[in-house]
């Protein structure tokens, strides 16, 4: 499809900067086959029935952006893919001047030294410090990876707080599965009273999420790949709800993709433990994922693309009009919608 199908305008007062507190208090958008319908996330209990499953994604976001000086020059580094107990993909600014065999001092005693680049424009970095190490030198060194929409990417640090689910738990990601940042210990426990369940899985969302499309058609579009992991406790939640007639409920695009990943062609789930490069537009035939509770996109993006594969590209196209003309806050920080997964869009 051509990508300026999935094009809208959003005036710049409509993107979040920061988020609403509590985090329950957001906005909600019901996206049903029948229509839409404003709510706020606390309503979630009664949206939901008993016997449904929420699926969370337990990353956990790294700081992952670092400052470092090669040669007097300011080199900008924001890791996207684990690839060793030391190693990491990353981008870099400016990233054509980094040649293999450079190093980068990013702190002191705190190195890396560029190993490959890809002409894609990533780079390979291993530092000086590896595994739990590496983690700890990223939490002193580093900063909290924001999108260049919120505040033009520099983060402070209630941002290590607000950019953070309340299911983080597997360190690993560079951005944050940004639909669970509206769940209170509050709204879980009313969900949990409503009968509804919860399981988590693990997808490291990476900074390729932040990235344009810049081709023309969705065909020659290439996703970055993400490590993932759907334990054997996650598969099992999932096709026991589907047999028992529960619908699953993707928490976030990271969830859904994860779960579609897993899925054979049935739609029964499998522990998956790998990366995935899943891209997801309209015609995509979904096997498990019933519902979809997301944050509102960019245009043009992956994302949107994916979110209108699973409701339908017009009824998607309504809903963020009568979202940004009714003044709902997008992206990260913003508000949300609860998807209907309609069947001409399967």
């Amino acid at each position: 499809m051509r990508i300026d199908a999935f094009d809208f305008i959003l005036p710049p007062e409509r993107i979040a900067q920061r988020p609403v507190s509590p985090r329950d208090a957001a906005r909600l958008l019901r996206v049903r086959a029948l229509g839409l319908e404003d709510r706020v996330v606390r309503d979630l209990p009664d949206l939901l029935n008993p016997g449904d499953l929420l699926v969370f994604n337990d990353t956990k976001v790294l700081p992952a952006r670092l400052i470092g000086i090669r040669d007097a020059a300011r080199v900008s580094i924001t890791l996207h893919l684990r690839i060793d107990e030391n190693s990491w993909w990353v981008f870099a600014k400016p990233g054509k001047r980094l040649r293999v065999g450079d190093s980068v001092t990013l702190g002191p005693g705190f190195t890396a030294t560029v190993v490959e680049k890809r002409p894609e424009g990533d780079i390979a970095l291993r530092f000086s410090a590896g595994g739990a190490a590496l983690f700890e030198a990223l939490q002193h060194h580093g900063t909290m990876p924001l999108p260049p929409y919120i505040r033009g990417g520099v983060a402070d640090e209630s941002d290590r707080a607000d950019y953070q689910t309340l299911f983080a738990r597997a360190e690993g990601a560079v951005a944050a599965p940004t639909a669970a940042l509206h769940f209170t210990p509050e709204l879980l426990a009313a969900l949990e009273r409503r009968g509804v369940a919860t399981t988590t899985v693990t997808l490291h969302v990476g900074a390729g999420t932040f990235l344009p499309v810049k081709v023309d058609d969705t065909d020659d579009h290439v996703m970055h790949a993400e490590y993932g992991i759907l334990p054997v406790a996650a598969a099992e939640a999932i096709n026991a709800t589907r047999r028992a007639g529960g619908r699953v409920i993707a928490v976030g695009t990271t969830s859904l993709r994860l779960i579609e990943s897993a899925a054979d062609a049935a739609g029964t789930i499998h522990p998956f433990a790998d990366t995935t490069a899943l891209f997801i537009t309209p015609g995509y035939r979904f096997k498990t994922v019933d519902m979809l509770l997301s944050n509102f996109h960019l245009p043009r993006s992956t994302l949107f693309m994916l979110v209108s594969a699973f409701a339908g590209l017009e009824r998607m196209q309504a809903a963020y009009a009568h979202a940004v003309a009714t003044g709902y806050r997008f992206y990260s920080y913003g508000d949300c919608c609860l998807i209907d997964r309609v069947e001409t869009a399967q």
